[in-house]
């Protein structure tokens, strides 16, 4: 019979943000290793606190599968002497596959005989393999690990209990010098020490000692106190997923509760009480229904109902400190000129081989005042960018975003409104950092866009130049961020402003300041294969079809806009059953135009009547399709290219392109040559994909 399995792993409290990934690594681990122990079972579900991981593993087999398998050797040729007896080859082969040469055979494969072996291996009893676990265990890998004592171990935090329970029986095991066993631990201070018969007893016995081991449990009923306490007193409590995850992970037993504070502090900017409760205390701020910030907040206690009026005191005594050294913050940031934060934004480094904030500024103002010209956008508009461009960090120095870092930006529009500047500064200074993170709002004008646009630029191409560039899931510097960011501004703004408009600018910035480590050819096309990622997923996520996409990326990519334009034209155009025959005529070209050495055409080579008419027609359509792409009308450049399939296919008809004559062969390469290039401009049409 079956049995259920539980592996809990006992700690010190573990930090919140390590929980979620380190359970979903601890059952993935255990997953794999059942699997490849071939030891079946119906599902694994894992637990986490900040006390413990584990998992429960339901219906376990009572044994290994047994192994059956057939292992192809060699060929029969070298298996087989000419007397017939089994070579050394034959021989080693079967020694090395743990079988006998009796277990031997040959076997004919695709008109070739192979020497096989049957291999056979009866399962061992599944109480013989879990204790193997300990393997998987150690093998864990955290963010940050730690020593204790004269262990070896290097861990998250040190073990202190191990359950290993198979049905009632416990699994042997020691890690750490911790011995496995049936008993675990409920709450720290409500609960008390818990012997378990057996894994199914895990979440009901660990409640009734003010433990629930299941984050979604505690996470549900957090949220279900919070919505009660809504209702009760008519508040909106806005719910920060990242806090409401990290709350769920600090907490065994949660108990929702609420405090106040002095409604003086709402004097200063919602966002600072916000960020300081967030950060600092791990609140959640009350709205009223119309959205204003009320002088209130909820926490979660680790425990019981128990003297909640005495713990909202104490909390509120400790954010009433907090919000007193913002409020220190914020009247002495006002002090500051806008200059005197510039002039120390000199000694601030960005990087110690790109130079300081200021140099950046620098760079930032300088690119978007040549895109403000390329753009050719109105004075007043061009007087707001550059304004916007010589600010925009300003704010990077004050004691406010010394203290709270997420809140640059946001800081930086408040102060500037204050100290007179004008509406668009100053919320441009703000939209600049815009997204911030996946999901996040775009800048909603001009001004943060271009600032922005340069501000991610500059960070992307000096980054790149001096050899820091995102690889696997390393990017400290938020490089693919910026760059996802930049091509949905471009998107968004539809700023007719190419990917390589925007890094030659920044190369030409650079390039005047010697700040380079590589070639500007190995940088534009390192930047182009980094780029070229972002606009993949932006397709992806738009439901392009995987050929679609390829097809489209091989072409000159210019604006955002005709990029995306494109695809959703060709996506469309791909369904319909008459474009598979233009698609594998423009096919038939683009392999024949392979073969040219070069495109110059002398018209008076072409003999044949239907070859001067795909020429003429050619010098026409080419034309059309230089307007419509110059109009950004990129369904008549497709329209217009379609219209060559008729004359096309009779060219191929009537016409044998590689004859003995090499002046007429040069010729008609060529003049394939010049439609491939031409088809070339919207997609690779060789890589769509078509069903038979």
């Amino acid at each position: 019979m079956p049995r259920d399995f539980l592996l809990e792993i006992g700690l010190e409290e573990i930090p919140a943000r390590f929980i979620p990934d380190a359970s979903a690594q601890l059952k993935d681990k255990v997953e794999q290793f059942l699997k490849s122990k071939r030891i079946g079972f119906a599902e694994i579900k894992p637990f986490s606190t900040p006390r413990r991981l584990a998992v429960w593993v339901k219906q376990v087999e009572e044994r290994q599968e047994d192994l059956n398998e057939i292992l192809r050797g060699p060929a029969k040729r070298i298996a087989v002497e000419e007397d017939g007896s089994w070579s050394k080859a034959a021989i080693g082969f079967a020694r090395g596959k743990g079988a006998n040469v009796e277990d031997l055979f040959i076997e004919e494969v695709k008109g070739e005989e192979y020497l096989f072996v049957r291999k056979s291996q009866a399962g061992d009893p599944t109480v013989q393999i879990l204790p193997e676990l300990v393997t998987v265990i150690s093998s864990m890998s955290f963010p940050k690990n730690m020593r204790w004592g004269k262990e070896e171990l290097r861990f998250v935090r040190p073990i202190r209990w191990i359950v290993a329970l198979f049905g009632d029986e416990v699994i042997p095991m020691t890690i750490a010098g911790v011995r496995s066993g049936a008993i675990t631990y409920g709450h720290r201070f409500l609960g008390n020490q818990v012997t378990l018969a057996s894994p199914d007893q895990y979440v009901s016995l660990l409640e009734k000692e003010y433990c629930l081991v299941d984050p979604d449990e505690r996470r549900n009923r957090i949220v279900e106190q919070i919505r009660a306490l809504e209702a009760e007193k008519g508040w909106v409590v806005p719910l920060d997923e990242g806090l409401l995850e990290e709350v769920t992970n600090l907490v065994e037993y949660p108990t929702v509760l609420y405090g106040s504070f002095d409604e003086t502090f709402l004097q200063i900017p919602s966002q600072v009480l916000i960020t300081s409760m967030r950060e600092h205390q791990r609140y959640f701020p009350v709205e009223s229904p119309e959205g204003e910030l009320l002088p209130y907040f909820i926490t979660v206690r680790n425990g019981d109902r128990r003297n909640l009026e005495g713990v909202a005191k104490g909390n509120e005594k400790v954010l009433s400190a907090r919000l007193a050294d913002a409020r220190f913050f914020y009247e002495e940031d006002q002090k500051m000129s806008i200059d005197a934060c510039l002039a120390r934004l000199e000694s601030v480094i960005f990087h110690e081989e790109l130079g300081t904030i200021a140099d950046k500024v620098r760079r930032i103002r300088e690119l978007s005042g040549e895109w403000t010209e390329m753009l050719k956008l109105d004075q007043d508009l061009a007087e707001a960018i550059d304004r916007t461009a010589s600010i925009c960090k300003f704010d990077l120095v004050t004691h406010m975003v010394y203290e709270f870092p997420e809140l640059q930006g946001i800081m930086g529009a408040d102060y500037a409104r204050k100290l007179g500047e004008s509406e668009e500064v100053s919320q441009g200074i703000f939209e600049h950092y815009l997204p911030r993170f996946a999901g996040d709002q775009l800048p909603a004008s001009t001004v943060g866009a271009i600032v922005g646009l340069a501000d991610k630029i500059d960070t992307i191409v000096g980054s790149f130049s001096i050899g820091i560039i995102p690889t696997g899931s390393q990017d400290p510097y938020g490089l693919r961020r910026a760059a996802q960011g930049i091509v949905q501004i471009l998107l968004d703004k539809e700023l007719p402003l190419t990917l390589d408009q925007l890094w030659r600018s920044s190369i030409q910035v650079y390039r005047k300041r010697n700040l380079f480590k590589k070639s500007e050819e190995e940088l534009l096309r390192d930047l182009d294969q980094f780029f070229m990622l972002r606009l993949k997923n932006l397709l992806q996520e738009r439901g392009i079809r995987y050929d679609v996409i390829d097809a489209v990326l091989s072409a000159p990519i210019h604006e955002i806009v005709q990029l995306v334009k494109k695809a959703d034209i060709l996506q469309e155009r791909v369904e319909r059953p008459d474009f598979k025959k233009t698609v594998e005529a423009f096919t038939r070209v683009n392999n024949l135009a392979n073969k040219a050495e070069h495109d110059h055409l002398q018209p008076s080579d072409l003999v044949e009547e239907i070859e001067q008419t795909l020429w003429e027609t050619y010098q026409t359509v080419n034309q059309t399709v230089e307007n419509a792409l110059s109009e950004g009308d990129l369904s008549a450049v497709l329209d217009s290219m379609t219209s060559l399939q008729t004359y096309i296919e009779a060219f191929f008809a009537n016409v044998m392109v590689m004859v003995e004559d090499e002046k007429l062969r040069t010729a008609r390469l060529a003049l394939l040559k010049r439609l491939s290039r031409l088809f070339a401009q919207y997609a690779d049409f060789n890589k769509l994909v078509f069903s038979s």
